[in-house]
């Protein structure tokens, strides 16, 4: 690990929250601007409705002081909401937060470049709230200045960059934490201790039900002029850049493939991630996935070009077969020889419905628990270095089976899957298809 003055301030806070205080001079090169206070030093990166959101669950935690917000836009509203976004809000914000946790309400800087940011700020944690395209390139630069990460999912826009970005995490013991808030739901952690504890039985099939895509325009889709107040040019990025839309940029991003993945990506990383933790595959996965089904609307092809309805079918070790569909219900089942066990935002339901009661033991085995919630649990991780409740590989191979998926859509084939190496099966145009980063210009990411 490179040597630099936040992992030892990290090392020092995490010696400090396990040992008894002891009077001590401890110089600011070890603990950073806001000695000798062991608050966790966080820049926030993306201040779209999500990227808000998140950052108040991080700030909610009393060891958080904010530093610095970047944004590409200066100021704008919602598409979803019409709530106030961008740099300006993120700032404004964030200062807040800070008073309310015992801090200053000034002081917050503002950057519209992440290099900048982590290259002139002294951070141990970073929030990455970006559109997807953009996820991979900011957590690699947080990465290799040693800064823990918070990144919302799915980790990454391509199987190529999480492949690389959660090898890099864990060869730098690095804390991370894909935003795959479910895990710390509490419905969703009882089914998959019933699962995990053997009471449905032998599985032979899980069903995991994502969103269809979007069958209209959201939002205006003429072609214009970018705001005079939004670096389009660097909002695109390593991606392609798309004539600029209003129903194409922020939160609408989602439905093109150069910026996110459709419903099949944006969902992914919730439902089929509850169903990895039921299967125990957190650090493994398929054995073959095929793409069935991928329906278009041809209209709206050139304003959003993922699948409005999509099947993903994947044989897993025991025989399991997953099915991933836009036309299965909403949620998560996994079906044994003795039962189901079906969950989803707010419901919990089995075919035992002594199963479903709150409070119900399943057995031995215990699901982690992230304690106040999923945001806390990144913070409680900086600070003790233990590891969160989503680490890097768990979300990457959570959203495995997607990138695959589109791989075998674009190919017309199942693709054979060696969940141990990681890699297509007798299939060298498979693998080269997969491993490649197709970015713009200058843009690398190893």
């Amino acid at each position: 690990m490179n040597s630099k003055p936040n992992t030892s301030r990290r090392r020092f806070l995490a010696g400090a929250a396990g040992a008894i205080a002891a009077p001590a001079i401890i110089p600011s090169s070890v603990l950073g601007k806001n000695a000798p206070s062991n608050r966790v030093n966080m820049g926030f990166v993306g201040m779209g409705n999500r990227g808000r959101g998140v950052m108040t669950a991080l700030m909610n935690h009393k060891k958080t002081q904010g530093i610095a917000v970047c944004d590409l836009h200066k100021s704008y509203l919602a598409p979803n909401n019409g709530n106030p976004q961008g740099l300006e809000r993120g700032i404004e914000l964030l200062n807040k937060a800070n008073k309310k946790n015992g801090g200053s309400d000034t002081g917050v800087k503002g950057y519209a470049d992440f290099r900048e940011m982590i290259a002139g700020e002294d951070l141990d944690a970073i929030m990455v709230a970006t559109p997807d395209h953009w996820h991979a390139l900011v957590c690699m630069e947080a990465a290799r200045k040693d800064i823990d990460i918070y990144c919302e999912k799915p980790i990454t826009h391509y199987f190529a960059e999480g492949y690389h970005l959660h090898r890099e995490v864990a060869n730098r013991d690095l804390i991370f934490q894909v935003g795959s808030q479910q895990r710390s739901d509490k419905k969703f952690r009882q089914a998959v201790e019933i699962v995990r504890n053997g009471l449905i039985g032998k599985i032979s099939k899980v069903e995991v039900g994502l969103p269809e895509g979007k069958k209209s325009p959201q939002g205006d889709t003429t072609i214009k002029q970018p705001p005079a107040d939004l670096n389009y040019d660097m909002w695109c990025g390593p991606s392609e850049k798309l004539p600029y839309m209003e129903g194409r940029c922020h939160w609408n991003w989602r439905w093109h493939l150069n910026f996110g993945g459709g419903q099949l990506m944006d969902w992914i990383g919730h439902h089929n991630d509850i169903a990895h933790w039921g299967l125990d595959m957190d650090k493994s996965g398929p054995l073959s996935v095929e793409a069935q089904n991928f329906e278009y609307i041809d209209e709206l092809t050139e304003i959003y070009n993922s699948p409005v309805n999509y099947d993903v079918v994947s044989r897993y070790p025991g025989d399991i077969e997953v099915k991933i569909s836009s036309r299965n219900t909403m949620g998560t089942k996994w079906i044994g020889e003795n039962g189901w066990v079906y969950v989803t935002r707010g419901k919990l339901e089995a075919s035992n419905p002594e199963w479903a009661k709150e409070g119900f033991v399943a057995g031995d085995w215990k699901a982690y628990h992230p304690g106040a919630g999923h945001q806390s649990n990144f913070i409680e991780g900086v600070l003790n270095r233990k590891e969160c409740i989503c680490p890097a590989e768990t979300g990457h191979r959570s959203a495995t089976p997607g990138h695959l998926a589109y791989l075998s859509h674009k190919l017309g084939r199942p693709v054979k899957w060696d969940p141990k190496e990681e890699q297509a099966v007798g299939d060298e145009d498979a693998q080269k298809m997969l491993m490649d980063l197709p970015y713009r210009g200058d843009w690398k990411l190893v």
